[in-house]
């Protein structure tokens, strides 16, 4: 839209509200000291007239363009979709909107997914986990361009964080197992290529396993894309062994759905025959039979703060490196002692 085109919309807007050119140009720039009634008069007459201010022009004039990006791997998982909800909301309160792109756990893809929304104009952007391509990040600082990462615990002087770590829960989850008398561990894992993430719990996983003198063989680890059809498969691989483990330890919780519930239809018995795990605390969690133990993730505070936080590096504003939130054990009923051989 040119300048010129522009202008005479702005009248067209000022004509209808009966108000100046200067007062139309105040509310669509969110001046300060503008009355309720002026806002709500320009407000109701670009509603009539369908108007859309020119984002060049605006972002010329204030250095914003009011757009972040977000670039996550999956919206298929809901825990990510409640870290999304809760970023879009809270970066409404700071007069942005959200671009979202996934990748599939596919870093090659994330890498031209950024590119694609640096192309179209963001201010900012936001990254899941640690793993990323070398060239995410010179793209990032070549550009300028202020961004956060979350969901990991990495403390690394190229990318700044607001998340949590994920191997101290994972392996605390192994233990409260352990103390349960189960010496017969398995694990159902989201594939660790490109997730940060999922080898951080497996690794917990394994550091618990291993302290108590009951290592994990490779048989009983279980890498699966996330699902809960996919939980339940990983499920009869298990019960094929040999030795059918005792506990099984998910990646995340609806790949511990999966597995209580092709657990309950082969017959067994949740948690006396068999305890599962998952990690998330998803609202379905609690409201399964039984209820699952799992480690509660703090999705909804990650997407404020890193709104937050965002916003304040994009004003130039000096903000912690690194921060970490807590990420508690939940312990529920589908965990109990190991049953006796």
């Amino acid at each position: 839209m040119n300048k010129e085109m522009q202008r005479t919309l702005l009248e067209d807007v000022a004509r209808e509200a009966e108000v100046s050119t200067a007062s139309v140009s105040r509310v669509l720039n969110r001046a300060p000291h503008v009355s309720k009634r002026l806002r709500e008069r320009v407000e109701a007459a670009i509603d009539r007239l369908g108007y859309v201010p020119d984002g060049t022009a605006r972002a010329l004039a204030s250095r914003r363009i009011g757009a972040i990006g977000a670039l996550v791997p999956t919206l298929d998982n809901p825990i990510f979709s409640a870290m999304i909800d809760s970023l879009e909301r809270r970066l409404k309160r700071h007069d942005c909107r959200l671009l979202i792109a996934t990748y599939r756990y596919d870093l090659d893809d994330e890498l031209q997914a950024l590119r694609t929304l640096i192309q179209q104009g963001v201010d900012g952007v936001v990254l899941v986990g640690h793993d990323h391509r070398p060239a995410a990040l010179t793209l990032l600082q070549r550009r300028q361009l202020p961004f956060l990462t979350c969901w990991h615990a990495e403390d690394d002087p190229d990318w700044p964080g607001i998340g949590f770590d994920n191997t101290a829960p994972a392996r605390h989850l192994a233990e409260h197992l352990l103390m349960l008398g189960h010496r017969r561990l398995a694990v159902v894992s989201a594939p660790t290529d490109g997730n940060d993430r999922a080898r951080a719990r497996l690794e917990g996983f394994r550091q618990a396993a291993e302290a108590a003198g009951c290592p994990l063989p490779p048989e009983r680890i279980v890498k699966v894309d996330y699902g809960i059809a996919e939980g339940a498969e990983a499920f009869e691989s298990l019960m094929g062994l040999d030795r059918r483990p005792t506990a099984i330890l998910c990646g995340n919780d609806t790949l511990a759905f999966g597995v209580m519930l092709a657990a309950q239809r082969a017959g067994l018995q949740v948690p006396r025959e068999i305890s599962i795990t998952g990690f998330d605390d998803l609202p379905q969690a609690r409201f399964m039979s039984p209820p699952l133990t799992t480690v509660a993730v703090p999705a909804g505070e990650i997407g404020r703060q890193v709104a937050d936080g965002l916003i304040a590096r994009i004003d130039g504003v000096t903000t912690p490196h690194r921060r970490l939130l807590d990420a508690p054990l939940v312990l529920r009923e589908s965990t109990g002692p190991a049953p006796t051989d």
